[in-house]
């Protein structure tokens, strides 16, 4: 179960590196679908940081204290911070394809461990999330044919 939770605690910090790297890519994406992109990019931030608080909260559940700072989420993620700087909606979509795909890996991981551990409440929380990485990676292939 340590484990489980060590890796559920990083993800809360992915979740919430990517909710500031979603915003910058939101702000700052470029080209002639602008606008549809930026609100897609609007709402998988809002589903990531509800997330982000439901995974936090599980955590609690099972007796962690999630990770709640800034300095805390910079040492454990895995997620790259992007720069400020423009962003053309092909390469937008991409780096949002590649980090949703890197997310759904960590994430089976975490939901077998938990599996592994009869922790269903995680399963289920967990199977919910895979399937919604799901449909945004089909998403996003459909967007870049």
């Amino acid at each position: 179960m340590e484990k489980q939770k060590k890796l559920m605690n990083q993800y809360v910090a992915d979740l919430a590196v990517l909710n500031v790297k979603f915003h910058n890519l939101h702000w700052n994406v470029t080209g002639e679908i602008f606008k549809p992109v930026h609100e897609y990019l609007e709402e998988l931030y809002d589903e990531l940081f509800e997330y982000y608080d439901e995974v936090a909260e599980r955590l609690k559940m099972l007796g962690e204290f999630p990770l709640a700072s800034m300095r805390s989420y910079l040492e454990a993620t895995n997620v790259e911070e992007l720069t400020d700087r423009d962003y053309p909606y092909e390469e937008a979509y991409k780096i949002v394809k590649d980090d949703i795909e890197s997310l759904r890996e960590r994430v089976t991981e975490i939901r077998n461990l938990a599996d592994d551990n009869g922790d269903f409440g995680t399963v289920a929380m967990l199977e919910d999330q895979i399937a919604e990485f799901d449909k945004q990676i089909w998403f996003l292939e459909q967007t870049v044919k």
